[in-house]
């Protein structure tokens, strides 16, 4: 089947039910040294498939009988690896984008250039590559640390943002990170890229946030010279910089609709004009972006344009607010406090149980850059090596202490009435201490009537059970109110 060298860069299989296309598709592939496999139809595709191993398909998307979509589920149910280019009509760029979602590793449009199918092709082959080296890393990765380039987590919720990178990253598909500020959105842009085989190249950051449109542009795309008053020489723009690169997108949602209209062209078309200039400049980025506001809205209120919303919606991470994974807090913490203290010059520092128990009530509206400042001033300020709850911030300390702990509900359930009846318990008991064991004042906290209180102390016998030794410590209400023990109650 393949002309020259046999398949000495990979096997591929064409499914496309045109006679002139496969032929076209089956000289070009073979021309550079890959083997060829042929099928007309997307049952005949899968047959082949079955029977032998190819290193990538490429699939039309339109076709009689088995259509491009159900082709691509098929061959992903043989094997999940292999990268898979659908080809679509000009007109068909929803299925195309409906593909990459399905698991397609990229698409190209009809008509296509030579060089695109074989860049594609490349890029596929070099996933593919980086997938099985990636799955005996990933292996490793996990089980012995919990850093990911520069990423810090250990809950659950980060190891699937880990994930998410490991499959995402070697594609080039966009990749749209969510967020609230302060989660870490640039840093996952940047493992995204560490992880894909453009690692060795640039990764440019564009704070699209902060510049005026016509800088923005003329920053992204370049001006010729006299473009703008100012504009003496010509100059080149990140997107230049960024060629076999990453580009990162930081806060997209603020950037105007111009803009937005020649981004949307470098995504579709891969190429862009400087400002000022006619020529058209062609690029090979992978775009990255991230954003804190919720875009499908702007979609809706009309300030944002749609099209551009599923360009840049293929893959999308969702970086969870570190209220939703304070079980990271403590290692989040530590690192911190080291990084600061080696710049410091003070290393060794640690923090005191108590100033951590006040880290882990308080809820990190700032996430993880609030949190990275807290352990910045504590090192600053500290004299010694522990960190104890005098250097954590007054905000922090007086946040609102009273929260319900979050139930774990035991696989074989529990009783609805016991867990009422032991939250009640101890909000009388922890009222009651606040109370200095005063009724009617602690009545008054818990807005009831104090006859109403009085009741209720008496049906859980509260007060009356003396216990020996300290006040016991296990009876906590998620925050850090103690239960009374046998606290004097006086009725006045």
């Amino acid at each position: 089947m393949g002309h020259g060298a046999m398949g000495r860069n990979g096997s591929v299989l064409v499914v496309d039910d045109e006679e002139i296309m496969r032929e076209i598709l089956e000289t070009l592939l073979a021309r550079e040294g890959y083997e060829v496999r042929l099928a007309s139809s997307g049952d005949e595709g899968v047959e082949l498939a079955k029977s032998h191993a190819f290193d990538a398909a490429i699939i039309d998307v339109m076709m009689p009988g088995m259509n491009g979509l159900e082709t691509l589920a098929e061959l992903k149910k043989l094997d999940d690896d292999m990268p898979v280019v659908m080809v679509t009509a000009f007109a068909s760029v929803e299925t195309a984008i409906a593909a990459m979602k399905s698991g397609a590793f990229d698409y190209i449009t009809k008509p296509f250039k030579n060089d695109e199918v074989l860049v594609v092709l490349r890029n596929a082959l070099e996933r593919r590559r980086l997938v099985a080296e990636n799955t005996a890393l990933r292996q490793n990765l996990q089980s012995q640390t919990a850093r990911f380039a520069g990423i810090i987590g250990r809950s659950s919720r980060m190891k699937q943002v880990f994930n998410l990178i490991i499959q995402a990253a070697p594609s080039r598909s966009t990749i749209l990170v969510t967020g609230e500020s302060g989660t870490g959105k640039e840093l996952v842009a940047r493992a995204i890229h560490m992880n894909s085989p453009r690692a060795e190249r640039a990764f440019v950051t564009v704070n699209s946030g902060n510049l005026p449109p016509d800088l923005l542009e003329s920053t992204l795309f370049g001006h010729v010279k006299g473009a703008f008053t100012g504009a003496v020489n010509p100059k080149k723009g990140l997107c230049d910089m960024a060629d076999k690169g990453t580009i990162f997108f930081d806060e997209i949602g603020n950037i105007s609709p111009e803009t937005q209209a020649k981004l949307l062209r470098v995504m579709q078309e891969r190429e862009f004009m400087r400002l000022g200039g006619v020529e058209t400049i062609r690029v090979d980025v992978r775009i990255v972006a991230a954003t804190n506001c919720d875009l499908r809205q702007m979609v809706e209120d009309g300030r944002f344009r749609e099209d551009l919303y599923y360009r840049l919606h293929v893959i999308n991470v969702y970086l969870p607010p570190l209220r939703e994974r304070k079980e990271d807090i403590p290692v989040l913490a530590q690192h911190f406090l080291e990084k600061y203290g080696v710049e410091n010059g003070r290393p060794g520092h640690e923090l005191t149980p108590d100033a951590l128990d006040l880290m882990m009530d308080y809820d990190w509206p700032g996430n993880v850059r609030e949190l990275e400042n807290v352990m910045e001033r504590a090192v600053v300020l500290s004299t010694g090596q522990r960190i104890g709850t005098d250097l954590i911030p007054e905000h922090v300390r007086s946040a609102p202490q009273f929260h319900i702990p979050r139930f774990v509900v035991p696989p074989e359930g529990i009783s609805f009435k016991d867990v009422i009846t032991d939250v009640e318990k101890r909000l009388i008991e922890s009222t009651l201490e606040a109370a200095g064991g005063v009724q009617k004042k602690a009545a008054e906290l818990l807005r009831i009537k104090p006859t109403t209180l009085n009741e209720m102390i008496k049906r859980y016998d509260i007060g009356r059970r003396r216990r020996k030794g300290g006040p016991e410590d296990d009876v906590r209400t998620g925050s850090r109110a103690r239960a009374v023990s046998g606290a004097e109650i006086s009725h006045e």
